[in-house]
This record gives structure tokens, sequence and C-alpha cells, in this order.
């Protein structure tokens, strides 16, 4: 990053006659580095308390907030109203100044995994840059921006919400040129009221989407067929077999999955159908910014996943451990436990999930329902853990009474104990709840076993 501070100042509409420039910005203290300028975000604590550790570590500029406190000596001091407004204007300035296209990914499931496969089949043609982790709300959204490279082209923003009117800020604030709903499920359904105010929420992407941009929607999701008919840009679909991109003759294997577009075959070194039709987003976003068959065919077979995504790892028994443990909601579930079920295996399959929350009062019935993507002839145990799991033991019980279910409300420990005492060299184990659950600690114990 190469801007001066007046720039900056003149960007939030504050005023700085300094010309000194600043090499990043950071909002928490003990990340920055020489020459850097210092957001102090209300949290916890108030960013402003840690100023003095932001300027030991070199912050050469700060947004300053506090009326009520003297500005420090030694910084240079940006006056704003609101620091986090500060920095969220901050970054559509340097997004128009980089002059870098940007792509936007929303859904239910599968946005991270999408944002992965659509910079890896972008980067094969342009300089890319794209989300870090999960940093996808208005707070992470302005960051990641800010942390683009100066000679980007593209950078795809994963755009997360749990509640309306989030993403509407955040479409607005990046002015895709092409966005991407990946599905339309149940998650967050506890704030949204319905899977109908999920894809209005989702399609809050298209509000700030160019006059000349894309929209990509799945084609078998009937909520947002209304939603998306207004709209005068233009609009594709994708699908299993049906949709403008469409995949056929799906291979499904435990490391990887070949499937045919138009004609062309095509792999990903993922397991599962449900990554089949993010693959098919990137695809698209490819082929819109006219890229190659063979640049869109190395970019798909070479990317490599955000972590706890559908994730291949071994146990420390060599038990093979399928962990998709960063979030969870019915729909996500469902598709992993079919996958698993699909997937040819040495030994027993066994799985442990987790609560998936935010639910709303329907929980125990959508805990419940993934009984129907759970068969005694396929699984040997399943191990559930968590309050709402409770509902899906019972639905079990009376479904599969001959099935092997371990059940505990709240001690992971114990689950920890049951699942390692059970898992065999040559079984296979999925794991899914949501993060705040933290199965990853059970992830990383299944590693450490001997």
């Amino acid at each position: 990053m190469n801007i001066t501070i007046q720039e900056i100042a003149q960007a939030v509409g504050s005023h700085h006659e300094s010309t000194q420039s600043i090499t990043g910005v950071e909002f928490d203290s003990r990340k920055i580095k020489e020459g850097d300028l210092f957001v102090p975000l209300a949290g916890a604590r108030d960013g402003h308390e840690f100023i003095e550790q932001a300027i030991a570590n070199g912050a050469v500029a700060s947004f300053w907030s506090w009326a009520a406190e003297k500005a420090p000596e030694g910084i240079e001091i940006i006056p704003v109203s609101d620091p986090l407004k500060a920095m969220q204007e901050l970054a559509q300035y340097y997004l128009k100044k980089v002059g870098a296209d940007v792509v936007a990914v929303t859904g239910s499931n599968g946005k991270t995994t999408t944002k992965d496969l659509t910079a890896s089949v972008l980067a094969q043609g342009y300089k890319t840059y794209k989300t870090q982790g999960n940093y996808n709300n208005n707070i992470g959204m302005p960051y990641t921006i800010l942390h683009m490279p100066q000679d980007t082209e593209k950078i795809v923003l994963e755009m997360g919400m749990d509640h309306a009117n989030e993403i509407t800020e955040l479409s607005l604030l990046a002015q895709p040129k092409v966005a991407a709903i990946t599905m339309i499920g149940e998650a967050h359904i506890e704030n949204l009221g319905s899977r109908e105010g999920i894809a209005k929420a989702k399609m809050e992407i298209a509000d700030g989407l160019l006059p000349d941009g894309l929209l990509i929607v799945p084609n078998n999701e009937p909520l947002l067929e209304p939603l998306v008919a207004p709209l005068s840009q233009k609009i594709k679909t994708f699908g299993i077999e049906q949709g403008d991109i469409s995949a056929q003759q799906i291979i499904e294997e435990k490391q990887q999955t070949t499937f045919i577009v138009e004609g062309e075959s095509f792999t990903i070194p993922l397991p599962g159908k449900y990554n089949v039709t993010n693959a098919l987003i990137a695809y698209a976003i490819g082929q819109f910014f006219e890229l190659s068959l063979s640049e869109i065919r190395r970019g798909l077979a070479t990317v490599t996943v955000t972590q706890n995504r559908t994730e291949w790892l071994t146990a420390g028994n060599g038990a093979a451990i399928l962990s998709d443990v960063y979030n969870a909601n019915p729909t996500a579930m469902g598709l992993v436990l079919d996958t698993v079920a699909s997937l040819p295996a040495a030994g027993r399959k066994l799985a442990v999930l987790a609560d998936m929350l935010e639910l709303g009062v329907d929980s125990p019935l959508m805990h419940a329902s993934m009984s129907e993507h759970i068969s005694s002839d396929i699984f040997s145990m399943i191990f559930l853990y968590g309050k709402e799991m409770q509902a899906l033991k019972d639905a079990l019980a009376q479904k599969y009474p001959d099935l092997p279910v371990y059940y505990t409300e709240e001690n992971k420990e114990q689950l920890i104990a049951a699942v390692i005492a059970e898992i065999q060299p040559d079984d296979t184990i999925v794991l899914k709840g949501s993060n705040s659950m933290g199965l990853i600690e059970v992830v990383e114990r299944l590693q450490e076993m001997k």
C-alpha cells in the first residue's frame, strides 16, 4: 500500500496536511508494523486505549474519535466521528484507487470454498486477492480490501451475515462486478424468520452490483426466482444436470471429484456433489472474465481450500477423518453425510455430529431430520454432542433401534474418550457441527492419538 496521510484524511472526510505515506492498516495494535495506520475500534475494550502500544510498534498515524481525551503525541492524528465508518470509507477509496474488479460471494453454505475455488481460477490469468480466513463482515471485508496488493486486478470477497441489511452494506461498499449466491439454507433462520427471509437477505448482494455485472444463482431455488426477476444485470444459473452452467457424469472419490461441464472434463481435489456446485460458480466467473478452458481447469484442480472446510486428515492410528467443523446448518450437514455414505471405504463409517445453532423454534425438528441422511446399513456408530442433538438421538432410536448411538449433552472430554476408544485404523469418521461447539478439539485429539 502506498497512500498518503493527506489522501486518507480526504477519503474519510477529515483533514490533514501530511504527505507521508503509510504502509498498511491495522485495528489490532499487536499487529502494527512500522509505517502503519492504526484504527482504534470499539470492542470489549475501546481501541483508543491501545494507542501507546500502536505507537511503540511503529504506527505513524491513527484515526481518533475520543473528543474527551487529548490525542497522544508522537503520531499523526486523523480526527473522525467513527473509526469503523472511516475504515470502511478508506477501503472504498482504496478499492477505486487500485481499480480491481470485485467478485462477491455469499450463501448459507459453501461460500468460503467457492471463494477459494474462484480465486484459484482467476489467479490463472489475473493478479488475484481474496478474503483471508473468514474476514467477511463489516470489519473483516474492508480490512481485506485494505490489505490487497496495489497491483491486484481481481479481488474475491466473501460476504457473511446473520441479520437483514448486513450484506446490503457490504455490497454497496464493494460494488461487485460479479456476485454469486451458493445456496439458500437454514443458517441464521432464528434471526431472519424463514427461508424466505434468508433468501431476501442473501439477495442483498445484488444491491451494489454494477449495471453491467453478472449475478450467479442456484437453478433449483424457487425462493430466488421472484427476487432475481426485476434485475437488469446478466443472470446465470447453475446446478447438477440443470441450469445455464450444469455438471454431468459426476464421479465422487475420497480425495477428488470429476465432472463434465459443456462437454469438458474437470476435477476438483474435494469430495462431494455440493463442492461441484461451488466449482460451477468458479467456472462461470472464469468464463465471464474470458479465461480459457485450460486456465479454468488448472485453477479448479489446484485449489487450496481454507482449513476445516471439507478437509481430509488422518488419525494417529491411521483412520480417515473428514473434518468439516467450521460451521453447520441442516442442508450442509445432510450433504456431508450423503457424501460420506456414497464414498468407498476400507472399514466402518462413523459420524460425530454436534449442535447446529441459530435454528429457532424448529431446531428440534431440523436436528431430527438428519436421521434421513443416516442409515444403519452404512454407518456403524453415531456420536452426538450438544443439547439440540437430543432430538436426533430420539429420532435414530425410533428409526434404527439397533444402531449404536453415543450421546452427551455437554461433556466434550467424555465424547473424545468415547470416540478414541471406538475408532479403528480402517475406519472413516466424519465430524460436523457449528463452530462454537468446538469439534476441532475432537479432530485434533484424533490426530494426536497413538
